[in-house]
Formats: C-alpha cells, sequence, structure tokens
C-alpha cells in the first residue's frame, strides 16, 4: 500500500463561521482549487507520511488534495466526496466543523493539515492552538498558504496589477491576511510551538507551458466577474465595474501573450508535536 493511499481517516472542513472565504464557492473558484493535488500542493509533506496514519485535513474545498492523500459549505463537501468516490478512495470521512473551535479530542490524528486556509481565518494562531492539540504526540500540524504580495507575472499588466490590490483589500476586510505565507513561522511561535518543533520551507507554483497559461487566465478572468470576491469588491467601494472588466481583461490580454509566465511564492510549516 502506497504512502498517500494508506490514510485512515480524513476530515475536510468548510470555512469557520467566522471566516470570510475571499472568493467563495463559484464555479470558476472550484476550478481552480480542483487543480490542487497532493504532489504540487503538498510535497513538503509527503515524505512525512507512513501508512495507516489518521491524517485531519482542515479546509478541504473540493477534496483533490485530501483524495490524495488518503490513496466548506455542503455543496463542497459534496464536492470532495464525489471526487474520492470517482477516485475509488473509501478511507475518507467528511464532515463540517469550526477551526478556532475544533470538535475532535486531543491527540486524534497523526498528521493535521490545511492548504490555503489560514489566510481565511480571522484568528490563524487560534485555529494553530487548536490544530496543534488534536495532533498526537509525535504527529504533525503541517499548513501551506500563499502570499499574494510575493506574486510576480510577465510581461507587466495594469489589469492584473489592480486586481492584487484589490484582492488585497478585499480579504483584508474580510478579516483575512493575503500575505499570509511569510508569517506561518511568526504565527506558530505565537501559538505557543517551539522554533525546535517548527521546520519553515517555501515553495512555487508556476505557470508557463501554454495550456497552464489558458487555465490559469481563464480561472482568473471569471472569477473577478463572478465570484465572492467581484460582490465584496463592488460593495465595499474598492472596485467599479469597470475595474472588475479592465482586470478580466487584463488577464485575458496578459494569457494571450506568447511570453506570459506567473509566479507564486507559499510559505510552509511543519509543526513536529513531542
Amino acid at each position: 500500500m502506497s504512502k498517500i493511499a494508506s490514510a485512515a481517516l480524513m476530515a475536510g472542513f468548510a470555512k469557520t463561521a467566522e471566516a470570510v472565504h475571499t472568493h467563495g464557492h463559484h464555479e470558476s473558484v472550484l476550478r481552480s482549487h480542483s487543480w490542487r493535488t497532493a504532489q504540487n500542493s503538498c510535497a513538503y509533506l509527503l515524505s512525512s507520511l507512513t501508512p495507516n496514519m489518521r491524517i485531519l485535513d482542515v479546509g478541504c474545498g473540493p477534496g483533490t488534495i485530501t483524495a490524495d492523500l488518503a490513496k466548506a459549505p455542503e455543496d463542497v463537501l459534496q464536492k470532495a466526496r464525489d471526487h474520492a468516490a470517482a477516485q475509488g478512495v473509501t478511507n475518507i470521512t467528511y464532515a463540517m466543523d469550526d477551526v478556532l473551535a475544533l470538535s475532535f479530542p486531543d491527540n486524534s490524528f497523526d498528521v493535521v493539515h490545511a492548504h490555503q486556509v489560514l489566510q481565511h481565518v480571522p484568528d490563524p494562531i487560534l485555529a494553530l492552538k487548536e490544530m496543534f492539540p488534536v495532533a498526537k504526540p509525535g504527529g504533525i500540524v503541517a499548513a501551506r498558504d500563499t502570499d499574494f504580495e510575493a506574486m510576480t507575472w510577465f510581461p507587466e499588466s495594469r489589469g492584473i496589477a489592480l486586481w492584487r490590490k484589490t484582492h488585497q483589500q478585499v480579504a483584508r476586510s474580510n478579516g483575512g491576511q493575503p500575505d499570509a505565507g511569510r508569517r506561518l513561522l511568526s504565527w506558530a511561535l505565537a501559538a505557543g510551538i517551539l522554533k525546535a518543533q517548527i521546520t519553515a520551507t517555501a515553495s512555487t507554483w508556476c505557470y508557463s507551458t501554454p495550456e497552464e497559461i489558458t487555465w490559469w487566465t481563464s480561472t482568473w478572468a471569471d472569477r473577478v466577474l463572478s465570484s465572492e470576491f467581484a460582490t465584496s469588491a463592488l460593495e465595499r467601494g474598492f472596485a467599479t465595474q469597470e475595474d472588475l472588466d479592465a482586470m478580466s481583461q487584463g488577464w485575458k490580454t496578459w494569457g494571450s501573450q506568447p511570453d506570459a509566465w506567473f509566479g507564486l511564492l507559499h510559505g510552509e510549516i511543519l509543526c513536529r508535536k513531542v
């Protein structure tokens, strides 16, 4: 049995009652999230997995990473269940819970994993304080988040630059932290985890092939017009409809360039419980 497919139990979490996911769960958002796998989104964790581990996947979204490790609102969890079933993965349990007040007993899981979750949580330090106790002694708490300020692309695009600025405004108005990646180590220390127990690393996503650029461009060109991001930006005065149209067109124009390239930096932490 492979390491990845041997997880005995997983549980997926939608957003907490207090947290607001900046993008919501529009089809264009789930299309983007469904691209994520254990290999491209938590390679830093894979070498620590062993057979028969119990793994808690906090904020599972559509469940693509969760299913890989084993082989949100209820509609998102159903997509996760459907994906697992399509993959023939049966050793997963999906549940709704609050990462700021986890209902699991202490010492329940070998691994507690959160991917792109802490950036949306109003109190990420409290979230880590909740995640760490439910890990078993000798277990791991793993988190990975992107850093929007550190995103970079070429050719330059005013529309994409406006998108990033507006995204940061919307995310912070939701109580989130869009540059979470650089803060993970600090948050773990503030949660009371000792520096000697923490391994902090970084990794990237990079889109450069025609297929990758087409996919990445299409998801964001749609998201800036149709997701919760668009609604919030308009309602809170961070953007006009003309601005959103300019962002969407900016993505399309940028993506049509033969030398289009996009890089995303992610911060990572592995916290080992002694």
